[in-house]
């Protein structure tokens, strides 16, 4: 009998050890849980470096992004890893080389064998113990099952719309408007009552996404529906109020996908009125910047509403050329379409200030990342060209700030080059996660590197990435070979391009920040381009044929360079300059095409009897 009753003692009080160190093990693991920290990753659409802090514009305006950048590090020279949304997004949440997935264009990320066998940025947050949020255009095709919570749907607009069509804002001229409601739209949210289509319908705004649209209503400035970009900061502002109230439980990893600067640039006023169109900022443009760049070699568009001679012009040559003949002079174009645009990085930044009061009035501050950066830049009419997917510093450059509190060294400047795709491995590092991201063996290792070394020490950080960053061009194709694909390679003192068709570019960043000047012919630098080539090699799968031998060098001289071959209507048009030169009206040298119906619709009714016209014929 004594020894029964022993036995019960004994069982009895290992039952209650085994219990006591299961609560224990189990509260160490909440605790650790607990102890992770949190991210919050923004991302912007379309946004280049005219943000405070990265010498883009001097008269941007994003106190609310300064304000994170003196909290935590900026990468000044970080690059998108090929500059189009769709595979842009796909490498940056995969952390994955397009040339490693096949991910070029935008046939829908999850249709990539490589990409749906490998974790996504969420996705390994969930599988380590996150909880995760998101709202807006974070990946550009959406995939639900990637995210536990989401709020809203990537929504482009405001849109005008004139009862049958979107259309671009009543404020844009032809022909730029004609481009259409989402790239030749530019303007301020203001009430359309009385405004009318130029077919004479009246005007109403709209918003949403692309299967469903719904009217957004503008009364006044202060009496109107909320953008998306605001119902999203907004949704971001009151899931952080609760997130920040809660105690334990699961750290939280939270997208906020902002779709502006991303045209239509349509957004309210007071973001116009921020930047008067007369005091305006240029950017430092050369004449005749693009003529010893290969970058028209191999773009072209098929078909399209543009004349003949238009069909083989890349989509940013034509903005920038229609842009120009819509109004007065280039710079009277410009000066419009980035009023525009500052107005709506303005506008986002006012979103970004809302979010960061939140964490940083909360015990969210002390234990969560931010991480804010942009798909890809975007080109303000630098070697003619305004649009993003170049292989040039305009749109491969993007804005990068990483909070890390407790390892970030506030207002740290990092300027070595990096890519989006170290922002992925990065996370994983500083959130102690673990490494393996594959779902299987069909899946692939994340290929970036942690920037944590450069985090803790920004200009003497041992980081174990590559010396240059790689970025892809987008080329629309029913297939991709990754070997032959174009490339460009941004390392501290060199910018180096290999085209699909062997041309080659080569600026020395150094000295020359605007890539004005290619020296891939110029027999003095052919060392560097040599190096630059192998390193490129090293890097992508190398093409099958050698690259072909380049023109001998020649120093540039903008003004004696031969012009390319024109087209027909542009020959037309000379003639016609020639035997009227008043018809060029701004008397800048250069009749363009608005100047010439102007001049030519007028001498044709003297012609005919008509009025007569305010010109000497």
């Amino acid at each position: 009998m004594k020894i029964t009753k022993l036995n019960k003692r004994a069982m009895k009080s290992l039952s209650s050890l085994c219990l006591l160190v299961a609560l224990q093990a189990g509260l160490a693991l909440s605790t650790r849980g607990a102890e992770r920290p949190n991210v919050l990753f923004i991302i912007c659409d379309d946004l280049n470096d005219y943000i405070e802090g990265f010498g883009g514009h001097p008269q941007t305006k994003t106190p609310h992004m300064a304000r994170l950048a003196r909290s935590g590090v900026c990468f000044t020279q970080a690059h998108c890893n090929i500059p189009i949304c769709g595979p842009s997004r796909a490498s940056l949440f995969s952390g994955i080389y397009p040339h490693n997935s096949g991910c070029f264009g935008f046939t829908k990320w999850d249709g990539y064998e490589i990409l749906k066998n490998s974790r996504t940025i969420m996705d390994h947050f969930r599988a380590n113990g996150y909880r995760t949020l998101g709202t807006g255009k974070l990946m550009h095709h959406m995939v639900r099952g990637e995210w536990e919570v989401f709020g809203n749907p990537s929504d482009y607009g405001p849109f005008a719309h004139d009862g049958k069509d979107k259309i671009a804002h009543p404020a844009v001229p032809s022909p730029y408007r004609e481009i259409g409601a989402v790239d030749g739209s530019f303007g301020p949210l203001v009430n359309l009552s009385g405004k009318k289509s130029p077919g004479g319908n009246p005007l109403t705004w709209q918003t949403g996404g692309w299967a469903r649209q719904r009217e957004l209503k503008v009364k006044t400035q202060s009496d109107r529906d909320q953008t998306a970009d605001e119902l999203n900061g907004k949704w971001a502002v009151d899931q952080l109020k609760v997130l920040a109230k809660q105690k334990g439980g699961k750290p939280f990893f939270m997208g906020v996908g902002f779709i502006r600067p991303h045209t239509p640039l349509v957004v309210p006023k007071k973001f116009f009125d921020m930047f008067p169109l007369g005091d305006i900022n240029l950017p430092d443009i050369r004449k005749g910047d693009v003529e010893d760049t290969h970058a028209r070699s191999v773009r072209s568009i098929p078909g399209g509403a543009e004349p003949k001679a238009a069909r083989t012009e890349d989509m940013g040559s034509r903005l920038f050329r229609l842009l120009v003949e819509s109004y007065k002079s280039r710079e009277d174009a410009l000066r419009h379409f980035i009023q525009a645009y500052l107005a709506s990085i303005a506008a986002v930044d006012e979103q970004i200030g809302r979010i960061l009061d939140v964490i940083d009035t909360s015990p969210l501050k002390e234990n969560t990342i931010i991480v804010l950066t942009s798909d890809h830049g975007w080109g303000m009419g630098e070697k003619d060209y305004l649009y993003k997917n170049s292989l040039w510093q305009e749109s491969t450059r993007v804005p990068l700030i990483l909070r890390a509190p407790g390892t970030g060294k506030p207002s740290g400047v990092v300027t070595r080059p990096v890519s989006l795709i170290d922002i992925y491995p990065t996370l994983i590092d500083l959130c102690g996660l673990d490494e393996k991201t594959m779902k299987n063996d069909k899946g692939r290792p994340l290929d970036g590197h942690s920037l944590k070394p450069l985090l803790e020490k920004p200009a003497l950080g041992k980081w174990s990435g590559p010396d240059s960053a790689l970025t892809a061009l987008y080329k629309w194709r029913m297939k991709y070979n990754p070997s032959q694909e174009s490339y460009s390679l941004r390392s501290d003192n060199w910018r180096y391009i290999r085209y699909e068709n062997g041309k080659e570019e080569l600026y020395a960043t150094r000295e020359d920040s605007h890539e004005w000047v290619n020296l891939a012919g110029d027999p003095s630098h052919s060392a560097t381009l040599i190096s630059m080539r192998r390193q490129l090699r090293t890097r992508v799968p190398s093409p099958e044929s050698n690259i072909p031998p380049q023109p001998a060098f020649k120093p540039r001289v903008v003004a004696t360079k031969k012009p390319p071959a024109k087209s027909d209507a542009e020959a037309w048009k000379d003639k016609y300059f020639k035997r009227y030169p008043q018809a060029d009206t701004n008397k800048d040298g250069t009749l363009t095409w608005p100047e010439y119906k102007a001049h030519k619709s007028a001498l044709d009714a003297l012609q005919s009897g008509g009025t007569k016209p305010k010109i000497k014929p």
